[in-house]
């Protein structure tokens, strides 16, 4: 990465995150974000540090991950449609999450426990199905068992949303379309926690997935043990979604479009396009969170919706150009 993409990449981040952290139902202008940043006596320092900081962290975590991800399963299922909804993970995701909404749990955790527990067995459940004679983990039934196991989440989910009442059937619609409404620093902390380790691991198996893009004989041959990289970056990538979902909802459309756009735009190679989609999946998800706060404000829109506003055009512009 040469010094002048550096500089460019930090002063979209400081740009970004200022814009983050000033829009919301209290406008603040760019001095009063700083001056909270950094005086704790500053008029708004209680909006900036206790609200909008983890906000705009968490938001820029989740969709740093999930662009990562999503680069990730585009190499490992050869298919740039793939994206870290599609192996199912979304549908156990919201299918534990609908059940700990419907059954009315008063504990704070228990939808984000629920959630993440949701998308654990999609994980094993799309695993089992994947792996052909007990051994080999095949990418095409990856795929078609992900697909599988989320239509039939999302059939179970609808049916316990029908029967569900007005109350639980808003916050269960709310939480399926995905926000950062209920940011914190605990919930920044315990993301992290989760997020840490597979962020690790998908960012050193750049190289592995190179390989793997070249095709599976050629990687074998220059020394890539191509089952154990399928199976390191499948559960990686399963678990920093899951941690995604269960912490903010579903959010679509980060992992499908960023990557497209970054290997256009930045480089092919995983070595500079894994870290070029964390960061432009962190920096569209907070822009996109900061449009969710202040298109409509003072009501709020899912971040989904906006996601996906953005993310359909966006996706049908990179794949017309692509085709000429």
């Amino acid at each position: 990465m040469t010094a002048a993409r550096v500089a460019v990449a930090v002063v979209a981040l400081l740009a970004t995150f200022t814009i983050g952290i000033a829009v919301g139902s209290v406008p603040l202008a760019p001095g009063e974000v700083w001056a909270g940043l950094l005086r704790g006596d500053a008029p708004a320092s209680a909006i900036v540090r206790e609200l909008r900081v983890p906000r705009v962290l968490l938001a820029f975590l989740v969709g740093g991950g999930l662009g990562l991800t999503g680069a990730a399963l585009q190499a490992l299922v050869r298919n740039p449609l793939a994206d870290p909804y599609l192996l199912g993970l979304s549908g156990g995701a919201g299918l534990g999450a609908v059940l700990a909404i419907a059954a009315g749990t008063g504990s704070a955790w228990a939808v984000p426990a629920s959630a993440f527990a949701g998308a654990l067995a999609a994980v094993a459940l799309v695993y089992r199905l994947s792996v052909v004679g007990g051994k080999r983990l095949d990418p095409r039934v990856l795929l078609l068992a992900g697909v599988v196991v989320g239509a039939f989440a999302a059939a179970v989910m609808s049916a316990i949303i029908v029967l569900s009442d007005a109350p639980q059937l808003r916050n269960a619609f709310l939480w399926l379309l995905g926000g950062f409404s209920a940011a914190s620093w605990d919930s920044l902390r315990l993301f992290a926690v989760y997020a840490l380790l597979p962020l690790g691991v998908l960012l050193l198996s750049a190289r592995a997935l190179d390989l793997l893009a070249l095709g599976e004989e050629t990687a074998m041959h220059l020394g890539a043990d191509v089952e154990r990289v399928r199976r390191r970056v499948y559960l990686a990538a399963s678990l920093l979604t899951a941690a995604s979902v269960a912490t903010c909802g579903i959010i679509g459309f980060v992992g499908l479009v960023v990557p497209h756009a970054v290997r256009r735009l930045w480089s092919p190679l995983h070595r500079a396009l894994m870290p070029g989609a964390f960061l432009a999946g962190g920096t569209f998800l907070v822009l996109a969170d900061a449009a969710a706060r202040s298109i409509l404000r003072p009501i709020e829109l899912p971040v989904g919706v906006v996601t996906a506003l953005v993310g359909v055009p966006l996706f049908a512009l990179l794949l017309r150009r692509s085709l000429t």
